[in-house]
């Protein structure tokens, strides 16, 4: 670029210079590198729990398959033609607190039967044939739950969308790595474990932990109203513990540019917004803070970026772009700004001093639409609404979109003199138009451009209001006649401009909120106390919500409407599954219970629930049923090799213990990097929380809902019901070949 701006001011006068006021390769270059350094982060948290859970060399085999799983979603990406942004690069980081959950399962399997006397090319097989296809149930069902978003049509879908290809692409990836890859790394790296001749294949979950645990999945098992009912309770508990956590739309960005507007009285003169500007531009010069400041005057900034929020061209309004040279920076800025404000420093313009906002453009937070057919009662019932809401001490300067009326100079031309006079309303217009805006008479060439040469009367007699009047207009006979013989000039006030809403009059109060509270809350703290107002509304009038939580609805809207084919797409997957209503309804009455958690984690972290925070919630009940497809699909498993369905309930989830811990640890930590992002924190804190107490609830609340759901067979054995719902492998194990490990 410099090479190229070097070329271009070759060719220009002198007295010209080209300043750059924005760096957006510098902008994405800071975000590659901060979705790399959380990328690093989180990979060694992941290859840490790994290492420690598992040994190096089992570590190491997980560790393998994660560059082999961005190799695969680098080369469908670009196949794709998926760009690198700030969406697809979190989706990534998401992506890899999931993606080594099915290579530890794979090789934690593998682990398992080296240390039960398997040789370890027959463990490696039997690590794809136990766990699969339940694997990859699961792992569909998890990217699923990301469906909606990818194909939402709004706003929404088109600047998150790509999270759902990124997650699905990722996933399924690693289903592939896990189940061809990881078996045949870990044949040739896993070390070698020696098992005497008489050694207890079940030995390995004999330990003073395993014991502890059956212990607690037994007792859960044998009260399983109680533990149910607790859970219930615990899940009402967390959904009214839910309505304390602050709604939010999309966060606040971490870019450093800020937005000083003017809004100057409607019909104000170009000339004056341009010395408001000015008087602005001072308070910002020499400020160390600021990297460069450009202002736009008539006129919003263009649309550099996908959030912004384009004003339409008008005289009266004005805009600073500062960059500045960070974010700390950025709001120290903002503060002296709102300090000189609060001063009286530009008192001839409304000032907003605004940020970036991630998401769809939204404008101003908090909006009430009034709309109706007549303009004079539209007005009034605006008044009264921004008057409640200026009650709210959460708000910032409560205003309305249109409002006070600009002055014009109307001519009213007396027929009959201007008949006497041979001149016509026409002939008078003419006039006029030469005098005070001029007409072109010819033009010249400057190189190869045609320059028009406009003739108009001197500034001194167009531009004075009072001596309007004064000017001539010439009759066809060649005398020359004062305007105010002919005409008669009244000045009065008229609306510069009028906004309709579906052919309705519509004037929006809207209102800034103040640091630390979200629109959305403040918007619902406010629509009550307007319910006077609106049960007084007269026929065809209306009040309406807009700004933050309209769009937030609309966004939502979108997603919801595809939950119904969400929905199918899971059903279908875990009906090939599990093969069975009954214990597919079981599955997906474990989805929700991840707001427990996610109730918890926000409250206790104070962050907001908004969109970001949805995905992250999606992604839990999508992680949530997968562990619960792979331990039912154990637990049958182990019923249909004869053991008791109550059994096989304690002895399968014990077995499940470690595989479950170990990727919910995983999935946790691999968070934390996350949770210190403006963007990704809500999503992050939701994720942590509610897998959390999910792993509680899969090892806990869900024997104890299994033993409930068949509490008539608890002591009925699989070969007496001649249940066969997984391949048999294995048949030279004495009692449960398959049941042994399988995760």
């Amino acid at each position: 670029m410099a090479d190229a701006t070097a070329e271009f001011m070759n060719a220009v006068p002198q007295g010209i210079n080209v300043e750059q006021i924005a760096d957006q390769p510098k902008v994405v270059e800071h975000a590659i590198s901060e979705f790399v350094h959380s990328f690093i982060e989180a990979l060694a948290i992941v290859l840490f729990v790994s290492f420690v859970a598992l040994g190096w060399r089992t570590g190491i085999v997980v560790a393998l398959s994660v560059p082999l799983v961005l190799a695969i979603v680098f080369i469908v990406m670009n196949a794709m033609s998926l760009d690198l942004h700030r969406i697809t690069l979190g989706a990534l980081i998401i992506a890899l607190g999931l993606l080594v959950d099915d290579a530890i399962i794979a090789v934690e399997m593998m682990v398992v039967k080296m240390e039960q006397g398997w040789d370890r090319i027959r463990a490696a097989s039997f690590a794809w044939e136990s766990t699969a296809f339940p694997m990859l149930t699961g792992t569909l069902v998890t990217a699923a739950e990301f469906l909606p978003i990818g194909f939402a049509n709004s706003a929404v879908g088109e600047y998150a969308g790509g999270i759902f290809w990124i997650v699905a692409i990722a996933l399924v990836a690693s289903w592939f790595v896990a189940v061809i890859f990881t078996p045949y790394i870990g044949v040739k790296l896993l070390p070698n474990i020696t098992v005497s001749h008489n050694h207890d294949p079940h030995a390995v979950y004999e330990t003073r932990i395993y014991r502890l645990l059956r212990g607690m999945i037994q007792w859960c098992v044998n009260h399983r109203v109680k533990v149910v009912l607790a859970t219930v309770g615990i899940f009402a508990l967390s959904i009214v513990a839910f309505g304390h956590v602050q709604q939010q739309f999309f966060p606040l960005s971490e870019r450093p540019e800020l937005f000083l507007q003017l809004r100057l009285p409607e019909g104000t003169a170009f000339r004056v917004t341009e010395q408001s500007v000015k008087t602005a531009e001072a308070l910002l010069k020499d400020d160390k803070d600021i990297s460069t400041y450009t202002a736009y005057v008539g006129q919003g900034s263009p649309r550099f970026w996908l959030g912004l929020n384009p004003q339409l061209p008008d005289e009266s309004f004005a805009e600073i772009v500062i960059v500045a040279k960070d974010v700390e920076a950025r709001e120290r800025i903002k503060a002296r700004l709102e300090k000189a404000v609060d001063d009286g420093a530009l008192t001839a313009a409304r000032v907003r001093v605004d940020r970036f906002n991630f998401g769809p453009p939204v404008g101003f937070p908090v909006q009430f639409r009034v709309i109706g057919p007549d303009t004079r009662t539209v007005r009034d019932i605006a008044y009264r609404v921004r008057d409640v809401v200026r009650q709210n001490p959460s708000v910032k300067d409560p205003q309305l979109d249109w409002n006070e009326q600009s002055p014009y100079l109307k001519l009213v031309v007396d027929q009959d003199r201007a008949r006497a006079l041979g001149l016509t309303p026409q002939d008078v217009s003419q006039a006029l138009g030469m005098l005070i805006s001029g007409v072109p008479v010819t033009t010249v060439r400057e190189g190869i451009e045609k320059v028009d040469v406009v003739a108009r009367a001197v500034p001194s007699e167009r531009l004075d209001l009072g001596h309007v009047g004064d000017l001539t207009v010439t009759s066809r006979n060649g005398v020359a006649v004062p305007l105010s013989q002919i005409a008669r000039i009244e000045y009065s006030h008229e609306e510069p401009i009028l906004w309709r809403r579906n052919r309705d009059m519509a004037i929006t109060v809207r209102a800034d909120v103040a640091d630390g509270v979200q629109a959305p809350d403040v918007t619902n703290q406010i629509w009550p106390k307007l319910q006077d107002i609106r049960a007084s509304l007269p026929p065809a009038y209306r009040i309406e919500m807009g700004g933050a939580i309209e769009e937030s609805a609309k966004g939502n809207a979108s997603i919801f409407v595809l939950f119904p084919l969400m929905v199918m797409v899971m059903l279908t997957l875990l009906m090939i599954q599990l093969q069975s209503f009954s214990r597919l309804l079981l599955v997906f009455l474990t989805a929700p219970l991840g707001i427990i958690g996610a109730s918890l984690g926000l409250n206790v972290a104070n962050q907001p629930f908004g969109f970001v925070a949805l995905l992250g919630l999606i992604a839990l009940a999508g992680m949530i049923m997968r562990n619960a497809v792979i331990l039912v699909d154990q637990i049958e498993t182990d019923v249909a090799h004869g053991l008791t369905r109550k059994e096989a309930i304690v002895e399968a989830t014990v077995r499940r213990a470690r595989p479950v811990v170990l990727t919910a640890l995983a999935a946790i930590l691999a968070m934390i990097p996350l949770s210190r992002s403006a963007f990704w924190g809500p999503m992050a804190i939701t994720i942590m929380g509610g897998l959390f107490v999910a792993t509680f609830l899969t090892l806990l609340y869900l024997p104890g809902l299994y033993a409930l759901w068949f509490r008539n067979s608890l002591e009925e054995s699989g070969r007496s019901e001649h249940i066969d719902l997984a391949p048999h492998h294995g048949e030279s194990e004495p009692v449960i070949p398959l049941a042994a490990a399988a995760e």
